[in-house]
């Protein structure tokens, strides 16, 4: 019988695909389009059998799923914004980075795309202890490094202990392993296999084997430099050549602000039910857009396999569907959350300058400032003519999508410009010629920043100004780089507020943590040794708690009572959140979006017909 944390893991999977059956929220019905037609209904999701596994000259294959393909060709992606700022999965700290340097590593486990399991990778098997504390995974036979080396144990337990719990590169997997104020311990039994345990039973745990594993021959001698080598290492800046992966594709190429292309890592363990060794394509382009309108464009011309469409296109996409030779897919709500944040810091400089302004602190630590600002903005509007109906408002801390969603916080509240006046009010804020002061006689002006290129947030912080105007305040809108916002928000004290994203997983919200935790690489709004308020305190103990509980009922309690406090004090203002199609080229093989895995989860049998 299969012990109580692998039954909650099938649970959560099972709950989560019975919600997508339905939508969470009501107002997210499916969005109506020109001559009253309705997009297509949601995609219907039909759970895959198990991975098999087959033994052969030595190797443990990972049969795929899907039909047998045709080898070659090339798939073409996108990605928007200046480029990636490291092809190190390990350091990177943004999407496009995160996205590229997941194609060339594989972790031990992984999410089954179509029903939320957590299922082997470069794991065999995995089981748990009767204690539901110790973890012992069995490797394949046979894996290989792309150089030919053999992937054993030992490259387990050296990414594991010496660069993901010693700290290297971004810190966040790690941030999120502590229980207790203690982290796992990784040991290894033999050249297969290793077994983790934790100090206390931690529902979570299971996911966070996800984490990519590194070639020990390539990185301990980088390590042993120090964390600065580390950082460095795999930049963008890399010969393609230095690298060696495990994943699927490896780096041929890349054209700074123009294209990353990867080809086919020939030591990869997955196979058809052939028996041949994928995947099936020779190259994996992403191609790198300045904005979204770019990004359209270039699928339009026939240089993109794949588009996410937004709102605003929809209509136009789903009437052109056939002759485009392409099909629109709903996933329904985004998994990601778009949100405006303040920032809350109070530090000074090395001259002993404040970062943040004393009279700005004043203002956006002030929680009636913050409300009030809530109250002022309009997501109905930006739902309305940003995302063009397809999409909902969003007020929580979890996405739509999100098992663990509060559903009461979720209803939210329609804009009121008089109830943001009473709270301004409360605080001594008064008006001169309908222009906001403080108590203290300041204009109340600051800067709102987002990246530049994301046309949907740029709209959107145009009606963030107009808005924050009507109750008298002075809005400096700023669209900025990608790569120097990120930087800005998580090395910089200097920035007022910004519109930004984060993805998040609808199955677990433990992987936010590091953004609530006081001391988390991820906790932008009050960066690096705060003085956390007593809200903030309390975060980091509700996610600790809820982490030791496998019962999903009372974990949903822990994780209702976090967003709680999220709504009521405000560091963050969720804003909207869209209903995620996809238009896919007709001409690919072995397509199968689904809301989790999105719609390449599969890329290694995916193939040109």
């Amino acid at each position: 019988m299969r012990n109580k944390i692998i039954k909650y893991i099938i649970f959560l999977g099972i709950i989560l695909f019975a919600l997508k059956s339905c939508l969470i929220v009501d107002k997210y019905s499916a969005p109506k389009l020109e001559n009253n037609n309705k997009m297509d209904a949601r995609i219907s999701i039909t759970p895959k059998p198990p991975f098999e596994t087959i033994y052969k000259d030595g190797v443990d294959y990972m049969i795929a799923r899907g039909d047998v393909g045709k080898f070659g060709g090339e798939f073409h992606t996108s990605a928007i914004g200046e480029g990636p700022k490291t092809f190190n999965p390990w350091e990177s700290k943004d999407a496009t980075s995160s996205m590229l340097g997941g194609m060339m590593f594989d972790g031990l486990v992984t999410t089954d795309p179509y029903t939320g399991d957590v299922i082997p990778k470069l794991a065999k098997s995995l089981q748990v202890s009767q204690n539901n504390k110790e973890y012992t995974l069995t490797l394949r036979r046979g894996l290989k490094w792309s150089d030919g080396k053999p992937i054993t144990a030992d490259d387990v337990v050296f990414t594991w202990n010496t660069i993901i719990l010693g700290g290297f590169g971004n810190t966040s997997t790690r941030d999120n392993l502590y229980i207790i104020g203690k982290l796992p311990t990784v040991t290894k039994i033999d050249n297969y296999t290793v077994k983790f345990t934790t100090p206390v039973v931690f529902a979570p745990f299971l996911r966070q084997l996800g984490a990519p594993i590194g070639p020990k021959h390539i990185l301990e001698p980088i390590t042993k430099k120090g964390k600065m080598a580390f950082s460095s290492f795999w930049g963008v800046s890399t010969k393609p050549s230095s690298f060696v992966v495990s994943g699927p594709f490896k780096i041929k190429q890349y054209t700074p602000a123009q294209r990353v292309t990867f080809v086919k890592n020939p030591n990869y363990y997955m196979a058809d039910k052939n028996l041949q060794r994928l995947p099936y394509l020779d190259k994996y382009v992403v191609f790198i857009v300045g904005d979204l309108n770019n990004e359209v464009l270039k699928f339009e011309a026939g240089e993109l396999d794949i588009l996410s469409v937004r709102g605003n296109n929809a209509a136009r996409f789903k009437a052109l569907e056939k002759q485009g030779q392409y099909k629109l897919y709903n996933l329904g709500p985004d998994t990601s959350t778009t949100f405006m944040c303040f920032n809350l810091n109070d530090r000074k400089n090395e001259k002993g300058k404040y970062f943040v302004p004393l009279k700005k602190q004043k203002w956006f630590q002030d929680v009636n400032f913050r409300t009030a600002i809530d109250y002022a903005i309009d997501r109905n509007a930006m739902v309305s003519n940003v995302l063009y109906g397809v999409g909902a408002p969003l007020f929580t801390a979890e996405s739509l999508s999100s098992l663990y969603l509060n559903k009461d916080l979720a209803k939210g509240h329609p804009k009121d410009t008089q109830k943001a006046k009473e709270f301004l009010k409360k605080s001594g804020f008064f008006y001169k010629n309908n222009q906001l002061y403080d108590k203290y006689g300041n204009k109340v002006e600051f800067e709102l920043l987002t990246n530049a290129g994301n046309t949907e947030r740029e709209s959107v912080g145009v009606i963030i100004k107009q808005d924050l105007e009507e109750i008298g305040i002075k809005v400096n809108f700023k669209p900025i780089e990608f790569n120097s916002l990120v930087g800005k928000l998580l090395n910089s004290y200097d920035w007022d507020l910004a519109i930004i994203g984060l993805t998040g997983s609808p199955l677990d919200p433990h992987s936010g943590k590091t953004v609530w935790e006081p001391n988390g690489t991820m906790h932008f709004f009050n960066m690096k040794d705060p003085t956390p308020s007593a809200w903030e305190k309390s975060l980091a103990t509700i996610f600790d708690n809820a982490a030791k509980v496998l019962d999903i009922e009372k974990r949903k309690k822990y994780y209702n009572e976090y967003q709680q406090i999220v709504y009521d004090q405000k560091p963050m203002l969720y804003l909207y959140s869209p209903v995620t199609i996809i238009a896919i080229r007709d001409k690919l093989g072995n397509i199968a979006p689904t809301p989790l895995g999105g719609t390449t989860h599969n890329i290694e049998e995916i193939y040109i017909k």
